[in-house]
């Protein structure tokens, strides 16, 4: 727990120092200016829940994989990925920590998309159920970070996995309904969403901002975090595994 606590803190402070990082929280009120004024032009009112969260689902995927692929990169690049590795301490929990750090860093971008709503668009989106709200963001970060690792062990094996991560995001969005609502989905895609948790996460987010009963609330948020801690465990199977390969292969400092 400790080592984990202070991988957080490190990647928290460095994450005022990394310029990069921080495009989440330009691009989140951009992308909500755009979502808003699109269902605004459409007379869909009724749409700005799907507007203003989608945003802010989009920027802690986007930065839950750009850290997932930084946190090796850098490491190479300062020449302590081996040090770091050799010591006693499980690689894959201290990676897990930095990324849920700059996860949760992002949910920030929420309260940005909810201001541009209220002041560019006069759109004051209540927050219904605000304790199962906080709790099913705080558990998508969470399962976001643990999803992600997968990706931090691929770099290190293929440093050039950069490409794989630049295609991650904009199908991830589509297939979780982050936008457009799964049930307008293709048929044949549609089974593929109720296995990415950002779908559930995505809907039961939603359902908190409408005055009606949640249903079955307990459930969803038991399978967000069930996916979630099924990605951080396959992240830690490929991290252990693929570290034993360079080990053996001599080539984990190799970019």
């Amino acid at each position: 727990m400790r080592l984990a606590f202070s991988a957080f803190r490190f990647q928290l402070a460095l994450a005022r120092r990394t310029p990069d990082l921080l495009h989440v929280l330009v691009t989140a009120p951009l992308f909500t200016v755009v979502f808003l004024a699109i269902s605004e032009h459409a007379g869909r009112r009724d749409l700005a829940a799907y507007a203003v969260l989608a945003p802010c689902l989009m920027s802690l995927w986007a930065i839950a994989l750009f850290i997932a692929g930084e946190v090796i990169t850098q490491e190479r690049h300062w020449g302590t990925l081996e040090a770091l590795v050799a010591t006693p301490a499980r690689f894959s929990t201290l990676v897990t920590a930095r990324i849920t750090a700059v996860t949760l860093f992002g949910s920030l971008s929420f309260g940005e998309a909810w201001l541009v709503a209220a002041a560019g668009f006069g759109i004051v989106l209540p927050i219904e159920h605000p304790v199962l709200f906080l709790t099913c963001l705080l558990a998508s970060a969470l399962a976001m970070a643990g999803t992600a690792s997968t990706l931090a062990a691929v770099f290190v094996v293929a440093p050039s996995a950069r490409i794989v991560q630049n295609t991650l995001s904009y199908p991830f969005y589509l297939l979780a309904g982050v936008l457009v609502p799964v049930h307008l989905l293709p048929e044949w895609v549609q089974p593929l969403s109720k296995v990415i948790f950002l779908s559930w996460s995505s809907d039961l987010l939603r359902d908190t901002l409408s005055p009606a009963p949640v249903a079955a609330p307990a459930a969803r948020l038991a399978v967000i975090c069930l996916l979630g801690l099924a990605g951080h465990a396959a992240g830690a199977l490929l991290m252990r595994r693929f570290l034993r390969r360079v080990r053996e292969q001599g080539t984990l400092s190799q970019v």
